[in-house]
């Protein structure tokens, strides 16, 4: 039998009724992750949050039971039972937990992850219609729904096991995922959520692009709050007072932690010293980015890179 199409919610509407205050943990992924991983969630329930642009991972989650609302980008959805979201890198998205019961799956790829022997995937995943946040949830019918689940666990058994041959057995499977939800695929009218949260998606996106670290010798440019609420035409204590109340965090905190995330992610992904980090983040010296790193996590850049290091190695 067909489900019907996916209900929408005006954005202020519904914060006034479900959401709490703050409602939105601003959760970055880890600087460590590996490059695929898939859990399922009863066993890894998910809480609300926010998460940045950037994330670097394709994610693909399915739902069998509870519901929740996912936000993409300007773009709103109601999820059950049946439904299944694509969300691209690039894509600010919020999720909150409407029920106690949860069920289904969800997956993280990074493009690292197709590399020497799966481009064509990879390719399928970039053009990929639904990885879009106006298309982003197609609702499956029972039958679509539990084939797509016996996919999800086919992967979940490959990804524990041992098979010399693991890998292209997981990405046949995600390409019939893929197939799958797109035969049945239902695309969405597009909604515009309300001037509150566009102001915090767009402080988000700004500060997001602020950080585009390109090489040791260039220097990013980093603005203050006062100078975020300018480009949105806002004024900052209105700004500040919005973000800090669906959030928690000032944006003078929400700066800084995207600070300390980028210094994380140089210290464990590139090979620069830590002056050039530090001047890449546009600290004016050595002893000033360590005082903050230091301030923040406890421990010295050098030391956090090398305990970093010997976690991966072992």
């Amino acid at each position: 039998m067909e489900k019907l199409d996916i209900p929408r919610l005006a954005l202020a509407s519904f914060a006034e009724v479900n959401y709490k205050t703050p409602f939105l943990k601003v959760q970055h992924y880890p600087v460590n992750a590996s490059y695929f991983s898939i859990e399922n969630r009863e066993n890894y329930p998910v809480v609300d949050y926010i998460s940045p642009n950037r994330r670097q991972f394709f994610k693909i989650f399915h739902m069998t039971a509870g519901t929740g609302i996912l936000t993409v980008g300007l773009h709103q959805y109601i999820l059950g039972p049946g439904d299944i979201a694509f969300l691209h890198p690039d894509e600010i998205m919020s999720w909150q937990t409407t029920s106690e019961d949860t069920g289904g799956h969800f997956c993280l790829i990074h493009p690292r992850y197709f590399e020497d022997d799966a481009d064509h995937v990879l390719h399928s995943l970039r053009t990929y219609p639904y990885f879009k946040a106006s298309k982003a949830v197609i609702r499956l019918t029972d039958s679509q729904s539990a084939s797509i689940n016996q996919y999800f666990e086919s992967i979940m058994k490959e990804e524990k096991g041992s098979n010399d041959d693991k890998k292209q057995a997981i990405l046949l499977h995600l390409q019939m995922i893929l197939l799958e939800a797109k035969r049945a695929g239902k695309n969405l009218a597009d909604i515009q959520v309300p001037e509150s949260y566009g102001y915090i998606y767009g402080f988000l996106s700004l500060l997001e692009s602020a950080f585009q670290v390109k090489g040791p010798n260039v220097t990013v440019k980093i603005k203050t709050a006062a100078e975020f609420a300018d480009q949105l035409n806002i004024h900052p204590n209105y700004l500040n007072a919005l973000v800090k109340e669906q959030t928690g965090r000032t944006l003078r905190e929400h700066i800084q932690e995207r600070m300390l995330y980028e210094a994380k992610a140089l210290l464990i992904q590139t090979d620069w010293d830590i002056s050039n980090i530090s001047n890449g983040l546009g600290f004016s010296g050595h002893a000033a980015f360590t005082s903050f790193f230091k301030k923040k996590e406890h421990i010295s850049p050098s030391i956090f890179r090398k305990n970093a290091a010997s976690q991966l190695n072992s």
